[in-house]
């Protein structure tokens, strides 16, 4: 059974972080690190951090579970909250803001999973993700899988369904960047083509461009396996910030152009 490391950067989103920590904590895989990396908020996010890592080792909750016709008492179990077993949460806290891609490399050099992905803080994983995810990594000898999505609004209502292409380059990469949101790969590849550029917006765009130049074998999943949140205004953090759009898109735009020449090339 692989192990699976999580990365979960944050930056002032404190509102959304414990439900994105829960859902991967309940996750339908018995092996699962967690590594969050704040990297330097300034809102609630330390004291939401200290007090899940409390719950995590104290909160108490129970159900009933039957009923004594001779005490004419329902009798409730009493377990953990949170099953420690098969689970690791790792908490780094970077003392300034140095963005997406720094945080992204000081969550996956900390990582210690055959298997790893990251998800944004405000975003939340299906109980089967990492199950279906893994699954298709093993029985399909792949090295990266990814699954459609659900977007929600900032209330957590579905708003459209993104389903995602089948795998070719050409539909993942040359058309537009259309693979790494819900995903799940082996860390292995960071060996092999190193890390994010922190240089750049559109890190995961250009890290999964390299992977499959390298020779990745890429896999897709035809089921809805995360939500993720779209924001209204004030809650936008990192790359969707309004000031950062134009460079998101003409950065990726750049990549896009770069996955079509090389694909010329190769045919």
């Amino acid at each position: 059974m692989k192990h699976i490391s999580v990365i979960v950067p944050t930056f002032n989103q404190s509102s959304y972080l414990s439900a994105c920590l829960d859902s991967i904590w309940f996750q339908e895989w018995p092996a699962i690190e967690i590594i969050v990396v704040n990297d330097g908020s300034d809102d609630a996010t330390r004291d939401v951090l200290d007090s899940y890592v409390k719950a995590v080792g104290l909160d108490r909750v129970s159900y009933a579970k039957n009923y004594n016709e001779k005490t004419d008492f329902i009798e409730r179990f009493e377990h953990r909250r949170y099953p420690p077993e098969g689970r690791k949460l790792r908490i780094i806290h970077n003392p300034e803001n140095r963005g997406l891609g720094a945080a992204l490399n000081t969550g996956f050099r900390a990582a210690s999973g055959e298997f790893c992905t990251f998800i944004a803080s405000d975003d939340v994983l299906l109980p089967s993700a990492m199950g279906s995810l893994a699954t298709a990594l093993e029985e399909e000898s792949a090295d990266f899988a990814y699954a459609d999505m659900h977007i929600v609004d900032d209330t957590g209502r579905i708003m459209r369904r993104f389903s995602l292409p089948d795998y070719s380059f050409e539909n993942a990469f040359c058309n537009w960047y259309l693979c790494g949101i819900c995903k799940l790969y082996r860390r292995e590849l960071h060996k092999r083509v190193g890390y994010y550029d922190e240089k750049i917006k559109p890190q995961d765009h250009d890290m999964y461009l390299r992977f499959a130049m390298s020779g990745a074998r890429f896999i897709h999943i035809p089921k809805v396996l995360a939500n993720v949140r779209i924001h209204d205004g004030e809650r936008e953090v990192d790359n969707h910030t309004p000031g950062n759009w134009n460079t998101l898109y003409e950065q990726s735009s750049r990549l896009v152009k770069k996955a079509r020449r090389w694909l010329e090339n190769r045919e």
